[in-house]
């Protein structure tokens, strides 16, 4: 484990600005970078990007942006207002605002003249270069984007049914079911148990599920403290920032979180309130908190780019185009990720960027070229502390993906109450840089 450095730190966000991801990616010559791939009053083409997640919204915007508004784009969500997955934990361990995660995309089309359109799309025409959506619009594109995000796997745990999923909560798509779980919790009886399954990896948010038990822990301790958190773990192991979590746990949540690892939930009864492993092992919870296998999300099948385990999206890493079809890039949770790049919002964000500058270069006639990109994934274990982790990606034309910068990354000494300022800082920073 690497010590906290600020001067990492710093580069790391400056990464992850539009102002210097050109001379930081590698890009020599770039004319986006420069601002001058497009001309007042002259058009490069049509762009349409499904899904306003950390990964459409960015891609949008930089595309306005990077072609000085020679592009045209058309922002497809259905969702009327942004949710953000990031720091929705907090709202569960009481230590934030619900509203604070509740965003407008108002920005997008004020300062960058994007075309947002709330709908939900029903068919895609990749030899006609048409979406198609329920407002009974279609949309013709040139290149199209792609953000779906993930959908669940409910077949996945056995009972896990429609009925069963209006109390047993994933709570891993912000929104009702956040506040939904909250709520359970702040029914439970001091004494009660809460118990939290993780999938196997690969799934949204590495480090999310641990940071949800650490700060429900928090909660707890502070509330209830007979009460009990189980995280039942398909992985073998705390699968980011372990030594951290678990010197946390022992430290802090002795007696009320306990981990078990390599315990995969396959069957829920949502009467009583029992799961069963593959094992066949047993346990109770007052609240169940189920995350089931992930996906890419429907949209993504549709579209015929799903081309991974029946899973997830391979692209080429140069232009985020998916191999499967022709014009279509693929953003965050939905694609086969590259070796150690988590599904996280700020690599949503990076995909967004690399995307948009790819087919900035595209559009204007010229070879698009690999750009760098940074991951940094906070997670707070309490009302003030935080740990984080966080790397630097950059494409490696033998193997054709992205790699780990050697030396590039690095992981907090220990939990801090500096790392908890930054983590929230970086909130704000990145809800601003995506959606404004």
């Amino acid at each position: 484990m690497s010590r906290f450095n600020p001067d990492r730190r710093r580069l790391l966000h400056a990464l992850g600005a539009s102002a210097a991801l050109a001379g930081a990616a590698g890009i020599p010559g770039s004319s986006f970078a420069a601002g001058n791939a497009g001309k007042p009053g002259k058009k490069l083409g049509r762009v349409v990007v499904i899904g306003a997640g950390f990964g459409g919204a960015t891609a949008a915007k930089y595309l306005r942006k990077w072609s000085n508004g020679a592009i045209e784009v058309t922002l497809i969500e259905r969702n009327k207002q942004f949710i953000s997955c990031p720091a929705s934990n907090e709202v569960l361990g009481g230590n934030r605002a619900y509203d604070s995660l509740v965003h407008s995309y108002d920005g997008l089309r004020k300062n960058w003249g994007i075309k947002l359109v709330h709908a939900s799309v029903t068919g895609i025409d990749a030899d006609r270069r048409r979406v198609r959506t329920d407002s009974a619009r279609d949309f013709e594109y040139d290149r199209l984007v792609l953000s779906p995000g993930f959908d669940f796997i409910y077949s996945g745990i056995e009972g896990y049914d429609a009925k069963a999923q209006e109390t047993i909560l994933h709570a891993w798509k912000a929104g009702p079911q956040t506040l939904a779980l909250r709520k359970q919790l702040e029914d439970l009886p001091d004494g009660g148990t809460y118990v939290l399954s993780v999938p196997k990896a690969p799934y949204r948010c590495p480090p999310g599920p641990y940071e949800r038990a650490s700060q429900i822990a928090w909660y707890f301790k502070t509330h209830k403290p007979r009460s009990k958190v189980i995280v039942l773990d398909a992985n073998d192991k705390v699968i980011s920032k372990e030594k951290l979590f678990l010197g946390v746990w022992e430290s802090d949540y002795k007696g009320i979180l306990e981990y078990r690892p390599g315990w995969n939930v396959v069957a829920v009864d949502a009467v009583t309130n029992i799961v069963t492993s593959e094992l066949g092992d047993k346990e109770r919870g007052e609240v169940l908190n189920l995350l089931p296998p992930q996906r890419a999300a429907d949209i993504a099948r549709v579209a015929g780019v799903v081309n991974v385990n029946d899973r997830w999206a391979d692209v080429d890493w140069i232009s985020l185009e998916s191999t499967a079809v022709k014009n279509i890039h693929i953003l965050g949770d939905a694609l086969q990720a590259a070796p150690l790049m988590p599904k996280s919002g700020h690599m949503a964000n990076q995909h967004g960027k690399a995307a948009a500058a790819a087919i900035v270069e595209i559009l204007s006639g010229r070879e698009p070229q690999p750009t760098l990109m940074a991951n940094t994934c906070y997670s707070l274990v309490d009302d003030k502390r935080a740990i984080h982790v966080d790397s630097v990606h950059r494409y490696n034309p033998e193997k054709k993906v992205p790699l780990v910068v050697e030396g590039s990354g690095g992981v907090s000494k220990e939990a801090s109450v500096e790392e908890g300022l930054y983590t929230r800082a970086w909130a704000t920073s990145i809800w601003k840089d995506s959606l404004s």
